[in-house]
């Protein structure tokens, strides 16, 4: 990953987008596929992975809220092109994915930045088998990992 990207997250669908202009806090809309999902392998439309090309927001009118370029008057949101500071690296039908720094102009004036990428850490058997005991029994002395993993072995844990 090139530097200013190193640790940052893909953005989803159900992340929220912020205008330094607007009240409100919007989903993101992918309109450019309905092929890539980000840690979902059902494909579920929440997880549907935003590209510099979806530049639309859900609810679709006045998704800012009220614009303070326009004297508090209701958002009337339209973009200035694609999104800038994409990563370009991972592409979708030939578009760059959108992270938690990238951004969009409105051609009003206000500045759209990513405010939540909508990702969730999860744990699965992976997590725990991968984990240190020692480490572990200081952080949670009451559970026993290497028998909490004997008990795993046989549940379906996300996998």
């Amino acid at each position: 990953m090139s530097q200013e990207h190193e640790n940052k997250h893909f953005v989803i669908q159900k992340g929220k987008a912020i205008c330094d202009k607007g009240t409100k806090f919007p989903n993101f809309k992918v309109t450019s596929h309905q092929k890539h999902y980000w840690n979902d392998e059902k494909g579920n439309a929440d997880y549907l992975a935003v590209t510099e090309d979806d530049v639309q927001f859900n609810p679709p009118t006045v998704p800012f809220g009220n614009c303070a370029l326009k004297n508090n008057q209701p958002c009337s949101f339209a973009a200035a092109g694609k999104w800038k500071k994409t990563y370009n690296k991972v592409t979708i039908l030939d578009k760059s994915c959108v992270t938690e720094i990238s951004e969009l102009q409105c051609s009003v004036g206000g500045k759209i930045k990513v405010m939540e990428h909508g990702q969730k850490a999860e744990l699965s058997k992976q997590n725990f088998k991968n984990g240190s005991a020692t480490i572990h029994n200081q952080i949670n002395p009451l559970v026993d990992l290497d028998e909490f993993l004997d008990e795993l072995e046989g549940d379906d844990f996300y996998s």
